[in-house]
């Protein structure tokens, strides 16, 4: 073999060799790739499955931390809904034709009415009035207040729509247009009721599904409890945040036994 073809067979075995390096390389790191990607999949279910943990002990008043049998913890929190100014239900959006209620008076005997200016928020920039109902995304407001005594309450009525063509047809009021921000949320439409003595306010979202929000000039009752647990497994977290109201009377039944004996 001559010098020139010993050379051409060093150039062949090298290039095998680097070809070989580097799928071999390649098929390392992709396998090492699922392995992390399976790993970190798992420790999320794990971490999820921590967080449920510590939301359902919370319901049942055992907030705390814990450890699961998979080795993950989870870590619960329950705090007060209340202030001068949150999210109603959290910030979660009540459903067309549902309700909310908002306390104005302590949970559950009705003691320590609220006297106070209350502004109630909702809806958002991007909502559309349309008579066609799938594009319909304005919602119209029923607020239905409850004040004076238990032996002998006041209620009134107050409904808001900021679609002229609706109101034409439905003769609701106008609401004013919102520039303010509450909890971090933007809200389009928003109107102020002076309340004496209130016990308890019902509102309802007409035409369309929307968020609600309220600020006030005295601090309010608290409206529920809101859970935030943590799970974690390895380095992966995962929080859920749930909201516990107090219990409400359907609307069929609403308001004529709120205050049996």
């Amino acid at each position: 073999m001559i010098e020139f073809e010993k050379g051409q067979t060093l150039l062949i075995v090298v290039l095998v060799m680097v070809v070989s390096l580097t799928v071999g390389l390649s098929v390392a790191t992709r396998a090492i790739n699922n392995i992390r990607v399976a790993t970190e999949d798992e420790d999320s279910k794990r971490a999820f499955s921590a967080a449920e943990a510590g939301i359902e002990l919370a319901l049942n008043d055992a907030e705390g931390a814990g450890t699961l049998s998979n080795s993950a913890i989870y870590e619960s929190t329950v705090s007060k809904l209340e202030g001068s100014e949150f999210l109603l239900n959290n910030g979660s959006a009540v459903l067309k034709d549902s309700t909310v209620d908002l306390w104005l008076s302590s949970f559950p005997d009705y003691s320590s009415p609220t006297s106070a200016n209350v502004t109630f928020y909702w809806g958002s920039d991007g909502d559309v009035c349309d008579s066609i109902a799938s594009v319909n995304t304005s919602p119209a407001v029923e607020i239905v207040v409850i004040a004076g005594s238990k032996s002998a309450p006041i209620l009134t009525h107050h409904v808001f729509d900021s679609c002229s063509g609706r109101r034409l047809n439905n003769n609701f009021d106008i609401p004013d247009v919102s520039a303010d921000t509450i909890s971090g949320r933007e809200f389009a439409y928003k109107k102020t009721i002076n309340i004496t003595q209130g016990l308890l306010a019902r509102i309802i979202p007409l035409y369309a599904p929307t968020s609600f929000a309220i600020s006030s000039d005295t601090d309010l009752p608290s409206q529920g409890d809101v859970i935030t647990s943590i799970g974690t497994s390895d380095q992966t977290q995962r929080k859920i945040i749930s909201f516990r109201g107090y219990p409400k009377l359907p609307t069929e039944l609403f308001p004529f036994i709120l205050f049996l004996p």
